[in-house]
C-alpha cells in the first residue's frame, strides 16, 4: 500500500478538482487489466479503492467529495496511504441490495436512527474490500427497515469513529492478500456533516420520485465498478493465457512443442480470443458512461476537459475549491446528475456496465480452466501459478452483483425494454 501510494495509484482518477491528479477515469480499466494478469489480488490492493471513490462520487456532496479525496491526496504528500471503502453488502443482504427492485426483499440490518445532530448507526457489513486498511468508509445504511428501498441514507464515517470496529477477515478460497473485512457499528453516531446523501431529505426533481433517485445512486455508482470488474476478469483471462502460452513454448508432446499441436493452437487461439472479448466490452461500456447521460460526461466536454488539464492545479485548489463547499454546489450537482440523466440513459448505462461484467469474469473462469486443462498435473502446482489464477478468479463472478444478477439486469434494460410485456426481477 505504501509503494503504491508513492506512486500516487490512490489520486491517479480522482478529479484535479478534488486535488487528484485527474486522469480520465475510463483509463483506470487498462490499468486494472494490466495488475490483474499479474495479480488479482494485489490489483484489488491497488485499485478496489476507486469503488469507494465512485461510492462517494456519486452522492454530488461536492463539499465532503473535496474533503475526504483532499484526505487521499495529503495522505500520498505524507506517505500514509488514505483509502475509501464502499460498505453496502450485509450479513443478510448481498447481490440484493444492488438492484431496488430487490432491496425490500432483502434482510437489511444496518439502521440509521435520526438523533439531534446527526445518526445513530446499529448493524454490521461484511466482505468489505479493505476494510481494515481503509480511513474512510462510503456506508449505506437504511432509516427504515421496512421499507429500504424508500429510505436509503450514505455516510462518510472514518476509521476510529467512536461505535465503528471491525470485526474478522475473511478466509477467502482466492485473492487473499486483499482483505475482505467485516465492519461493525454499535450505538455509532455520525454527524449530519458526514452524510454524503439522504433519500428523506433530497432536492425536489422534476423527473424522479424518491426511490427512482436510490436506484439512480446505485446505478450511477455501479455503472462503473462493474466495467472495472469486467477489467479484472479480462486480466485474469490474459494472465492465464500467458501462461498457457509460456507453458506450450517450452514443453514437448509427442516429440515436439506443445504450441505446434493443432489442438493447443485452437485452445490458444480461444484464449487470446477471449481476452480481446473482455477488453472490447470493457471499452465499449466505458464509452457508454462517457455519453450524455453517463457519470464521465460532464468531466469529459471538451471545454470542462481541456479546462481541468491545463490550468494549474494550485489555481484550482486556491479559487475554485472554496466554491465546493457551498450548498448550492451540492443542488447544481445532484440536478446536473439527476434531472440531466433520463431512464433510457440510465438503461444503457447499466445494461453495459452488467454486460461487460459478466463478459470479462466469465471470460478469466474459462481461460484459467483452459489453462489448467492443457498443462494438465503441471498446472495444479504452485510454483506454475495457474491453479492461484483460478482460485482468484471465481470471487469476480460474485462480487459486485452476481453474475446471475448481472444477467437479468442486462435482460431488464437492453432486451426486455423493447418487449412491452416483458417482466425482470419479480420471481
Amino acid at each position: 500500500m505504501k509503494k503504491v501510494n508513492e506512486w500516487g495509484f490512490y489520486t491517479m482518477f480522482i478529479p484535479k478538482l478534488f486535488g487528484g491528479q485527474g486522469i480520465n477515469m475510463p483509463a483506470c480499466s487498462y490499468v486494472v487489466e494490466e495488475l490483474s494478469s499479474a495479480c488479482v489480488s494485489i490489483a484489488n490492493v491497488d485499485m478496489v479503492h476507486y469503488l469507494g471513490v465512485i461510492g462517494v462520487m456519486a452522492s454530488w456532496n461536492t463539499s465532503l467529495i473535496n474533503k475526504i479525496f483532499r484526505d487521499v491526496a495529503e495522505g500520498q504528500r505524507t506517505g500514509n496511504p488514505c483509502l475509501i471503502s464502499l460498505a453496502i453488502t450485509e450479513p443478510g443482504a448481498g447481490t440484493d441490495v444492488e438492484e431496488v427492485e430487490l432491496i425490500d426483499k432483502g434482510r437489511v440490518s444496518c439502521y440509521a436512527q435520526k438523533v439531534k445532530g446527526g445518526y445513530v448507526v446499529n448493524g454490521s457489513k461484511i466482505f468489505i474490500s479493505m476494510g481494515h486498511v481503509s480511513t474512510w468508509c462510503c456506508l449505506i445504511a437504511y432509516t427504515n427497515l421496512k421499507k429500504p428501498s424508500e429510505n436509503t441514507i450514505v455516510f462518510a464515517v472514518k476509521t476510529g469513529t467512536k461505535g465503528f470496529s471491525f470485526g474478522k477477515h475473511e478466509d477467502k478460497m482466492g485473492q487473499r492478500s486483499c482483505p475482505a473485512s467485516e465492519l461493525i457499528f454499535q450505538d455509532c453516531f455520525i454527524p449530519d456533516e458526514n452524510v454524503l446523501t439522504n433519500s428523506a431529505e433530497m432536492p425536489p426533481s422534476k423527473t424522479r420520485e424518491i426511490r427512482e433517485i436510490i436506484e439512480q445512486y446505485i446505478q450511477y455508482a455501479v455503472g462503473v465498478t462493474r466495467p472495472a470488474v469486467g477489467a479484472f476478469g479480462t486480466g485474469v483471462a490474459r494472465g492465464a493465457y500467458e501462461a498457457a502460452l509460456k507453458f506450450a513454448s517450452e514443453t514437448e508432446v509427442d516429440g515436439k512443442l506443445l504450441i505446434n499441436h493443432e489442438w493447443a493452437q485452437i485452445m490458444l487461439a480461444d484464449m487470446y480470443k477471449n481476452v480481446i472479448i473482455g477488453r472490447l466490452s470493457y471499452v465499449e461500456a466505458n464509452y457508454s458512461n462517457g455519453l450524455p447521460g453517463g457519470i464521465y460526461n460532464i468531466l469529459q466536454m471538451k471545454p470542462v476537459y481541456y479546462y481541468l488539464k491545463y490550468v494549474p492545479k494550485f489555481f484550482l485548489d486556491l479559487f475554485v475549491s472554496p466554491f465546493l463547499k457551498l450548498k448550492i454546489m451540492n443542488r447544481i450537482f445532484f440536478k446536473l446528475f439527476v434531472d440531466g440523466q433520463s431512464v433510457e440513459q440510465q438503461r444503457r448505462c447499466s445494461g453495459w456496465s452488467s454486460l461487460t461484467k459478466v463478459v470479462g469474469t466469465d471470460m478469466g473462469i474459462k481461460n484459467s480452466q483452459m489453462a489448467l486443462e492443457m498443462m494438465g498435473q503441471a498446472g495444479l502446482r504452485h510454483e506454475c501459478g495457474v491453479e492461484k489464477i483460478l482460485r482468484d478468479s471465481k470471487l469476480l463472478q460474485i462480487y459486485e452483483g452476481s453474475n446471475q444478477l448481472n444477467r437479468i439486469n442486462l435482460f431488464a434494460n437492453l432486451i426486455g425494454r423493447s418487449i412491452p410485456q416483458a417482466r425482470a426481477f419479480e420471481e
